[in-house]
């Protein structure tokens, strides 16, 4: 039997701070002057216009990475604040045996800045660390809102976003399981690989991909190989990057 070594959630979440950037929240000072809360990005997200927060980031990935097609980078976008949200709720969940209240109301965000996602939490109220709560915290308060505002927007088929959020689930459980093994703390992987299990068996998550052990195999691809210089990702459906019929990706 492992033995769970949980302390309480601390103002800073400072247990964070090893594990990497991607798990990192911000929760002292102040977010800068009308930095949206990710409610009010989920509510326009559907816009069109460019001052919604989810429409300039989209916009911005895309200009960075020269993508061809709006929706390639709504994908990737996507991807990345799922990342973020996984990697800060898993992490708290195996650190601390909770996670804060991540509630879309609480939780500010930077559209312009760059990656990893800049999130700040403007208060620290406890919740349960169980993979029940993870999953209505990440998939229902932020993942659903934003995957269907993004499928209307950009005609961004459901299924692969929900593999991108599989994706990020994976990548994140992997990240800790590196941690855990490189710093002795058998707790944290043991913690990390049955929460992840479990989220895994939602009915969101179940038909995103295959695991084997810590690495994951998606059905979806999230579109990055049509992006100049592109290539597959490690977990993508593809082995190689498709020569024809490239939307038959989007599913």
């Amino acid at each position: 039997m492992v033995l769970l070594l949980f302390v309480d959630l601390d103002p800073d979440l400072a247990a964070l701070r090893p594990l990497g950037a991607f798990f990192v929240l911000r929760t002292t000072g102040a977010p800068r002057p009308a930095l949206p809360t990710l409610v009010q990005t989920y509510e326009n997200a559907s816009s069109d216009v460019y001052g919604n927060p989810m429409t300039f980031r989209v916009r911005k990935v895309a200009e960075a990475l020269h993508a061809p097609e709006l929706r390639i980078a709504a994908s990737i976008a996507h991807q990345g604040l799922a990342a973020r949200l996984w990697s800060v709720a898993l992490g708290c969940s195996v650190m601390y045996g909770r996670i804060p209240d991540l509630a879309p109301g609480l939780l500010h965000w930077d559209p312009d800045g760059s990656a990893p996602d800049d999130l700040w939490l403007s208060a620290v109220e406890p919740l349960p660390g169980d993979a029940a709560t993870l999953a209505e915290v990440v998939l229902h308060s932020h993942l659903e809102p934003l995957t269907a505002a993004l499928h209307t927007r950009y005609r961004i088929a459901t299924g692969l976003l929900w593999g991108n959020a599989g994706s990020a689930l994976a990548g994140a459980a992997r990240q800790l399981d590196g941690w855990a093994r490189a710093n002795g703390r058998s707790d944290v992987g043991a913690r990390a690989r049955s929460l992840t299990t479990e989220l895994f068996g939602h009915p969101l998550l179940a038909g995103t991909g295959t695991r084997t052990g810590t690495a994951f195999r998606r059905r979806s691809c999230c579109l990055y190989y049509r992006l100049p210089g592109g290539g597959v990702c490690g977990d993508c459906c593809f082995t190689r990057a498709p020569r024809s019929s490239p939307r038959a990706a989007s599913g």
